[in-house]
């Protein structure tokens, strides 16, 4: 006989995570977080790579991370301080933003100005930023194709004139690859194959679905090209995988010509 499937209940499962973590010292495997895909895909993973020390970071991640660094800088999806507390440590003036609250009371406690909040949805007052960064693959939370463009627009309006937006993600793959049939199935529905309906489990509680985007460096390019906001400055591979670093120029407001 087949048990009933029980729901979990709604909450902030992403924040629930990190806390623990957090409090066993992020310790390898003291968490985990648990990714659940509208396909029924189940990964974990070692909560404690939020915490990973510059050290432990792959060659891309630290090339992009030392290209962010200067200025007034706006980390978005800034999970376990991972990227801000090293800046904060070098005395760059760091905003922590997160849609999950215990996420922000956890960067609090780790000595990181924060706030709440999500793109496209930005809560007011924060001002304007040298550098946005959206790091640990999270060009994903463009969302889609679709919704690209309005979070593009959105960090634009935190951003001065000049200033730059980087962010990490990863290309999907190839046929061979384990999400094919995922891939395929988003291109039956008319999405782009790297879209991902996904949700953070922790025990009985999830966060709510979402929509997290792994488009192709080519498809990142196409957005940009058409945005009236951003530029592309540069596009770097890494040398050991499929991710990718896009460093974006902020256009001037009236002319739509980038200025230092």
């Amino acid at each position: 006989m087949e048990l009933p499937t029980k729901e979990p209940k709604i909450g902030d499962a992403f924040g629930q995570i990190l806390t623990q973590c957090w409090a066993a010292g992020a310790a390898s495997w003291s968490a985990v977080e648990i990714i659940e895909r509208d396909d029924g895909r189940i990964d974990a993973h070692d909560a404690s790579t939020y915490f990973a020390e510059p050290e432990r970071w792959a060659a891309l991640e630290q090339w992009a991370w030392e290209r962010a660094a200067a200025g007034r800088i706006l980390d978005v999806g800034c999970g376990g301080g991972r990227h801000a507390v090293p800046w904060a440590a070098r005395g760059l003036d760091v905003m922590g933003l997160d849609a999950s609250a215990g996420t922000v009371k956890v960067m609090r406690d780790r000595g990181v100005e924060n706030v709440v909040g999500s793109v496209p949805d930005m809560p007011p007052g924060l001002g304007e930023f040298d550098t946005v960064t959206l790091f640990g693959n999270n060009v994903g939370l463009l969302g889609s194709l679709r919704t690209a463009p309005r979070v593009l627009e959105a960090l634009a309006t935190v951003t001065r004139s000049g200033g730059r937006l980087i962010g990490t993600g990863t290309d999907p793959g190839g046929d061979d690859s384990v999400h094919a049939a995922y891939r395929a199935w988003n291109v039956g529905r008319g999405h782009s194959p790297g879209q991902a309906r996904i949700r953070v489990r922790s025990a009985d509680i999830a966060t709510p679905w979402f929509d997290y985007w792994f488009p192709t460096s080519e498809e990142i390019t196409e957005v940009i090209t058409d945005s009236t906001c951003w530029a592309l400055e540069e596009l770097h591979r890494s040398p050991d995988g499929p991710g990718y670093a896009v460093v974006l120029l902020r256009r001037d407001h009236q002319t739509g010509a980038g200025q230092s």
